[in-house]
Formats: structure tokens, C-alpha cells, sequence
């Protein structure tokens, strides 16, 4: 079958751009006297009022830890070995008990994707993936997350998977 091409041809009149600057200014009229008696709705006082956000969003990493201080990681390498953005560093080490332990974790907080599969793949729920999502640093390196600033952080986590119910019902 044969490609057929059409030949459009531009209009001989003028356009008016008159014409259409005028529709324009009146859609933008309707629209201010629309909206005029209603302004909260439209505007948000923002460090004072926060927008509501889903209980599932997922922002900035908290490591969980024990009551004595440790981090409840283990340092098993599941984290950095199934993240898809290789933003997780991870040096493990063992202590006279055979216990083992991060001595480095870092999280990369520019590469990170926040897909939340660093969340779910850790078997002792150490590592969440939390509610805050107010990231704003004056430097590149303040970015990356060690592992006592993930241990600091109070905010609380997302609620991807709750671990009182594993079939999600």
C-alpha cells in the first residue's frame, strides 16, 4: 500500500492576535472571580500548616535500633545487594560474640530511588524508609546518610508492610 501524502496549506487571512490575547484574559478573569471568595483552598500557610501526606510515602531512611543504643542491623548485605540505585554502602563486622554488626552504613540519599525494597527485603525490620520528606542541605555530602545520623532520625516510618499483618488484610 502506497503512502499518500497531503499538502496543507497555511490560511490566507490574517489571525488575529487581539482576538486571542482577549479570550485568554477573560478565561484568566472567570477564573480570579471564580475563586475569589474561596482562598483556602488555594493557598497553604506552610511551615505552620503541613499538607496531609499518605501514611505510605516514602522519604528519608530511619535505622531502628535496640533499646541499649545498638543498631538492630545485622549487617547480612541483603540491603545493598537487592537496591536498584546501589545507593547503599555497607562494611560488615563481628564482635567477640559472634554477633554481627554494621561498621559502616551509609545511604546516598541523591542516588536513592525510594522505591522501599531496602525496607522490604531486611529480615530484622532494621532499616525504614520514613515520613519526612523536608531534604534540604547546603552541601552534597550532607546527603549522604551514615549510620548515626539514620539512628537519629525521629520521624516516623512509612507503613509499606506491617509486620503484625503479613497477608495485608
Amino acid at each position: 500500500m502506497a503512502a499518500t501524502v497531503r499538502v496543507m496549506k497555511r490560511p490566507v487571512r490574517k489571525s488575529s492576535y487581539i482576538r486571542a490575547t482577549l479570550q485568554g484574559m477573560a478565561l484568566t478573569f472567570r477564573h480570579m472571580t471564580k475563586s475569589a471568595g474561596d482562598t483556602s483552598t488555594l493557598t497553604l500557610q506552610y511551615p505552620e500548616e503541613k499538607k496531609h501526606i499518605s501514611p505510605r510515602w516514602r522519604g528519608t531512611h530511619v535505622m531502628e535500633t535496640h533499646e541499649d543504643g545498638r543498631p538492630k542491623c545485622v549487617a547480612c548485605g541483603l540491603c545493598p545487594t537487592v537496591c536498584p540505585a546501589n545507593c547503599i554502602k555497607l562494611v560488615p563486622g563481628e564482635d567477640d560474640q559472634g554477633n554481627r554488626y554494621p561498621i559502616v552504613y551509609e545511604i546516598d540519599e541523591f542516588r536513592c530511588i525510594f522505591c522501599g525494597m531496602c525496607q522490604e527485603v531486611c529480615p530484622v525490620e532494621a532499616i525504614h524508609v520514613g515520613q519526612h520528606y523536608e531534604n534540604a542541605e547546603y552541601t552534597r555530602a550532607s546527603f549522604v546518610y551514615d549510620l548515626d545520623r539514620l539512628m537519629s532520625q525521629t520521624h516516623p516510618s512509612t507503613l509499606l508492610w506491617d509486620p503484625s499483618d503479613p497477608a495485608g488484610e
